[in-house]
């Protein structure tokens, strides 16, 4: 654990602020769950809570079985990072962080579907080139709680109606996941 050298009181009503910079860094938002752990150090520890996260081992059957079924990568995130992979090596995807591409994706609840090769930019990996094809938001009870992606390969590299099906059943197959 890192020490941040800030200090903070808690007021009348038990609240306790996280400062701004900690929030900024940790893309913890207004509204975000965070999940209370304690130690027998007496330590507390706040930690975002991913509902993707829950049902990590789902998402692993999820993507395995979308990769073999349209022979393209995949990537399933929550709504900060990668928590599953098929098809790419996981070393290089594991716990990257979503891009700002994909979280304006996930908060406008939009869908992106790739027309043609020559104007594909859509990024979804903090610090990796591969664009995505197809992409949809997992969407729980109103609220995002990830995304699924096909990622572009040597085999695709347009979103076929296959690719489209796919992604959106997935999406929706996790979202009652977590329900």
């Amino acid at each position: 654990m890192k020490a941040t050298g800030i200090v903070r009181r808690i007021d009348d009503l038990g609240r306790v602020v996280i400062p701004k910079e900690i929030r900024r860094t940790m893309r913890i938002r207004e509204g975000d769950p965070l999940e209370i752990y304690t130690n027998s150090e007496g330590e507390v520890i706040f930690k975002k809570y991913s509902a993707i996260g829950e049902i990590a081992q789902n998402a692993v059957y999820v993507s395995d079985i979308m990769f073999k079924i349209a022979d393209c990568p995949v990537v399933v995130f929550d709504k900060d990072h990668v928590v599953a992979v098929s098809g790419v090596p996981k070393k290089e995807f594991a716990e990257r962080r979503v891009s700002q591409q994909l979280e304006e994706l996930m908060d406008s609840r939009g869908q992106y579907f790739c027309p043609d090769a020559k104007t594909n930019n859509f990024c979804p990996v903090e610090g990796i080139d591969r664009t995505a094809i197809a992409c949809v938001p997992i969407i729980t009870a109103g609220d995002i709680s990830g995304a699924v992606a096909f990622m572009t390969s040597d085999r695709a590299d347009t979103a076929s109606d296959l690719h489209k099906s796919l992604v959106t059943a997935s999406a929706q197959f996790l979202a009652r996941q977590i329900e």
